[in-house]
This record gives structure tokens, sequence and C-alpha cells, in this order.
């Protein structure tokens, strides 16, 4: 009877955005106002990040996290030829903007508590060819950044990080967007800590890189295309000075973004509260839980919430998704490593021995939903739901 009762419920899926009566008045004031593009209220949302960001930082709206790595690469001279160092354990945008610019990933294995990019690796791969490294923050959690930015300084390589999960994450008391990396990079898809449907923004200190990103974001024109048409006097004139993209960020996502940005320390302690009962009331099962941050004080931004399914649970991963959606709650896997994908196992002769924490990682992790829409009780549908296959 009881499951029958469960099997009723509404579906819980894996994730949903959290978007109220403010972000939708404000795409209807850009409708409006004729603006659908990249105009005012873009301005205002990258000046609205970089306040929020802080640290003398610069801001960049594009239309996805993917361009913004794209661009951040490009900006530090990337080219053919050159080598960026990526951990395998990611979305396969963290690799495939390397391949953009006819550079190569070297991909590298990760930290076994965190699933972050392993320091030692990230020492062993690199060559002469080495010219970046490229961080990930997996689920919210910061890299150790220190070693990885020593590790910079001592080989004389830049560093990117891919902070698609991590906002606002903060490591060692600062905000990730602050550190003494050469560029950062959020990504604002629908199921991030905050939306703008599709998006992201690229933060830098320094002014030449965020100039050059500015120009290559649209087209390789050297003048604002907003600048122009709103100009009082005559200012059609303009010069392509490099064969750019097509990454602008239109004013429709940029009016969510704004409102989304206001709420985001309120999703993150949602989402903070969340992972706490999580941790609470998943403890005594056979599951290892999310790594913490190592620091004290530090916030993690609990984009996800991965656990993995301990070989004495008697049930393997892909059983528990499937008796989990039967239940009628979705989860979600982050993720399959990149060694496992034909394009990165085949082009580079990858196998998984090369890399065996990810590869462990892969075969027992599930990500459970964690969203800030989730109600008290959807949380407790989706504990017992866990406690129940697990045999609690």
């Amino acid at each position: 009877m009881k499951n029958n009762a469960m099997s009723e419920q509404k579906f819980l899926p894996f994730a949903l955005p959290d978007i109220g009566e403010d972000e939708i008045n404000e795409v209807v004031a850009a409708l409006r106002s004729g603006w659908v593009t990249t105009g005012p209220k873009t301005r205002q949302f990258e000046t609205d990040f970089a306040e929020f960001i802080g640290g003398g930082v610069e801001a960049i709206a594009v239309n996805s996290a993917t361009a913004g790595l794209h661009l951040a690469l490009e900006a530090i001279g990337v080219k053919a030829g050159d080598e960026v160092i990526v951990p395998s354990y990611t979305f396969t945008a963290t690799a495939e903007v390397v391949r953009y610019l006819g550079a190569d990933p070297v991909f590298v294995d990760v930290d076994p508590a965190t699933f972050n990019i392993s320091p030692a690796a990230i020492r062993a791969a690199i060559t002469d060819k080495t010219r970046a490294i490229m961080p990930v923050h997996f689920a919210g959690l910061a890299c150790e950044m220190d070693e990885i930015l020593a590790i910079a300084r001592e080989h004389g390589l830049k560093v990117v990080e891919d902070a698609a999960h991590a906002l606002p994450t903060t490591y060692k008391g600062k905000l990730i967007g602050t550190l003494d990396s050469d560029v950062t990079v959020f990504s604002f898809y629908a199921n991030k800590t905050m939306t703008t449907g599709e998006g992201g923004m690229v933060v830098s200190r320094n002014k030449d890189l965020i100039a050059r990103c500015k120009v290559m974001r649209l087209h390789g024109i050297s003048r604002d295309a907003f600048d122009r048409y709103v100009s009082k006097t005559p200012a059609w004139f303009y010069e392509v000075i490099e064969p750019g993209f097509k990454y602008n960020m239109p004013d429709t996502a940029a009016a969510m973004g704004i409102h989304q940005l206001k709420k985001i320390r309120r999703f993150r302690e949602h989402r903070e509260a969340m992972a706490a009962r999580f941790d609470r009331e998943l403890a005594d099962l056979p599951l290892i839980l999310p790594a913490r941050p190592a620091h004290a004080g530090d916030h993690h931004a609990w984009h996800l919430y991965p656990v993995r399914i301990k070989p004495e649970a008697g049930i393997s991963r892909d059983d528990f998704i499937v008796r989990m959606a039967e239940k009628g709650i979705g989860c979600s896997v982050h993720f399959i490593p990149l060694h496992r994908h034909p394009v990165w196992r085949d082009g580079y002769q990858l196998t998984p021995a090369q890399f065996p924490v990810a590869d462990a990682a892969f075969e027992a992790e599930v990500t459970l939903p964690l969203y800030t829409r989730m109600t008290d009780d959807d949380q407790t549908r989706v504990i017992a739901a866990v406690r129940e296959i697990l045999g609690a």
C-alpha cells in the first residue's frame, strides 16, 4: 500500500529552476523596451555581477559558460599545438573548448574524496607544450587552488577556472572569481545555482584579457554594438579586427540574471541546509557522502549532492537509479568521465586504467535531487526512498 501511494505521487525531477515574479517582470520589461539582444540590462547584470564577486574584477556576460571558456582560452593565447590540462571527471565542454583552438586537452585524474582535479596529477602531466590548467570546482566545492596556482607560477602557466558549479563558492575565505587565476567562468544554465536559461559570465582582473573577450564575444568588432545603436549622433562606423564569435548574452536572459543574483546568497543557504539534512539522515547507510570544504568557514555552493553507493549496499548504481525512478524521483550521474566517451577515448587513446579514481567514482556515483524549489516534504520523500531501497 505504501509503495502504491508513493508511485501515485507527482514525479520529483532531478532539478528545476527557481524563477519568481521579479525575473518574469524584468524579462517583460526588456521585451517592451525593444532591447531584446545585448543592451542595458546586460550592462546592468555585468556591473551587478562584478560588484557581487568583488576583488576588482570586471565581468563579461556570454550566452553560455562554454562560450566563456572558449573566449578565456583564446584571450590567454592558447593556439594550435598547445596543451591544456583538464580533469577527466568533468562535462565535455571543459575539454571541447580546447579543441576549438586546435590545442589538445591533456586529461588527468582527480582526488578520491572531492572529485576535483589532482594537483599531483597536474604536475605529472606538464610538458613543454603545456600552456594552461583548467581546474573544475566539482559540484560546487573549491579545488585546492593554492597548490594549483603554485604549480602554474612555477611553470609559467595560465589558470582558467571552470566555475560552472561554483557560485557562490569560497576558498580560504575568498569567493571563487577573486583568486589569483587569470580568468574564471561561471554558468547560468537552467539547473545551476542561479539561471538565465542559457548563459555564463567571464570574470578577470586583467583588463587586457577582458578587452579581448569583449571584442571576440561579438564577431571581433572593435566597438560595442550597444554603444553604436544608442548614440545620439551618427555612429555607424565600426571595424572587424579579428574573426570573432557570436557569444553575446541577450537582455532577455540578463533580465533574469539581475534578480537571480539578488537571491544567490539565500539560494546558497537553502542548499547548504538541504545538504546538511541529507548528511544527517543518510549517514548510517552504505553510502559515501559528498566531501565538505577542507578549510574552516568556507562555503560549498552545493550545485550537486553526489553520493557513492558502497559495494555492501547490494545494489548497483544503475539499478538504484531505476528503483528511484519507480518511486517517482529523478536522479542523475555526474559525470561519465571523458576518457569513456568515444571522441576523447579514441582520439587520445585513453583507457580507464589511466584514471583509476575517476573511473571508480563513476561506477558508484549517483546525484540526488537538490534544488531550491524542493520543499521539506520533497526532501523527506527522497530520503525515505533512498533508505527503503538500501534496506534501512
